[in-house]
């Protein structure tokens, strides 16, 4: 499984970067696949990180508002980049990605803000993505 650990960090490393740039998932995406390409030293983007990366683009505006309406007293744009970002990936993937189970994905995030954030940081987003479990079913059904 280390092989979906590095897909999911590669992937939030191009949601935080398109964060930080203030441009599109996709076009960084792009940039780090045609990089990938290009310089063998760069480990290549693997399919998994595309489909998360391409999963978050396509319902982006839905998790910022999941995350603004379940956050309690976090503003997304008050929220600490690395967190929020964190929180993105793995809401999409939670949600809306089956296969993987829950108990993973919310693992795997708390280690990426262990690993990128504040001291914090891993009980806020085990705790937001522990709501958003609880929720899964309902949110599934109002996207259908």
């Amino acid at each position: 499984m280390a092989a979906r650990n590095n897909a999911r960090k590669r992937a939030f490393q191009i949601l935080f970067e398109a964060d930080q740039r203030g441009t599109s998932v996709q076009n960084v995406l792009a940039d780090w696949v045609r990089h990938s390409r290009s310089d063998e030293r760069q480990p290549p983007v693997t399919e998994y990180t595309m489909e998360l990366v391409e999963g978050y683009a396509q319902y982006a505006p839905r998790i910022d508002e999941l995350i603004e309406t379940y956050a309690e007293g976090w503003d997304l744009d008050r929220m600490p980049v690395v967190d929020r970002n964190i929180v993105r990936l793995s809401t999409y993937e939670l949600v809306w990605v089956d296969g993987t189970p829950d108990a993973v994905v919310i693992d795997e995030a708390v280690q990426l803000a262990k690993e990128f954030s504040t001291d914090d940081s891993p009980s806020f987003v085990n705790g937001l993505l522990g709501r958003f479990k609880d929720l899964k079913p309902k949110l599934r059904r109002e996207e259908s």
